[in-house]
């Protein structure tokens, strides 16, 4: 996982295909699996926790930049 300047989403996923994602412009969790796949669920307060985990990157993406 990895994270930018401009992120707008932070993905779930399994062996490279998306199964979700948290849509930081429309500030939801959005599943994304086609409907014939068996549908996964996520534990309440998913997208809280990727906000949180896309800010730790964020920041340690600015530390990397500046060493």
């Amino acid at each position: 996982q990895g994270c930018t300047d401009s992120d707008g989403e932070y993905l779930y996923g399994l062996d490279g295909e998306e199964m979700a994602h948290a849509d930081f412009t429309k500030g939801k969790f959005v599943m994304t699996l086609p409907e014939f796949a068996d549908q996964l669920t996520y534990p309440e307060g998913e997208y809280e926790q990727a906000v949180g985990q896309e800010q730790l990157c964020k920041q340690n993406l600015q530390v990397n930049i500046k060493a």
